[in-house]
């Protein structure tokens, strides 16, 4: 998805079954349980999602995002506005303070969980509600 989402695309788009295996394989390497994602999500949750991807033809412009970071490289506006982070353990980049910090200037929340990945306001969407309401409850 990184470098050629087209190519990937027209596979997804063409096979359901296909788009089925493609996202099981993501969800199985990205959400915390490692391996699996039944241990957080029922089949039907994962059937449904894959559904509404293969419904709306989406698969390929929802990876885009990815080629578009590599395409922006470092050239990336300041972010000024009041930023959060919540750093779930699955998560494929976990950034230290330090680097949260820098990377928004005006970081008004950061936190360290003990469950959820890439997924985290699927797989975990109480402890996700609760860190969203945590991060800017100083703003009310």
């Amino acid at each position: 998805m990184g470098t050629r989402p087209q190519t990937v695309g027209y596979g997804l788009a063409d096979s359901p079954a296909g788009l089925a295996a493609w996202f099981y394989d993501k969800l199985a390497d990205w959400v915390f349980t490692r391996g699996e994602p039944e241990r957080v999500l029922s089949r039907d949750e994962i059937l449904d999602n894959i559904t509404l991807y293969w419904l709306t033809n989406t698969a390929t412009s929802s990876g885009r995002i990815y080629w578009e970071n590599n395409a922006v490289g470092n050239k990336l506006a300041e972010i000024v506005i009041p930023a959060a982070v919540t750093v779930f353990p699955g998560e494929v980049y976990r950034p230290p303070k330090s680097w949260a910090a820098r990377a928004y200037r005006n970081l008004i929340y950061y936190n360290r969980v003990d469950r959820g990945g890439h997924f985290a306001a699927w797989e975990e969407p109480d402890l996700f509600s609760a860190e969203l309401r945590a991060a800017f409850r100083s703003l009310r």
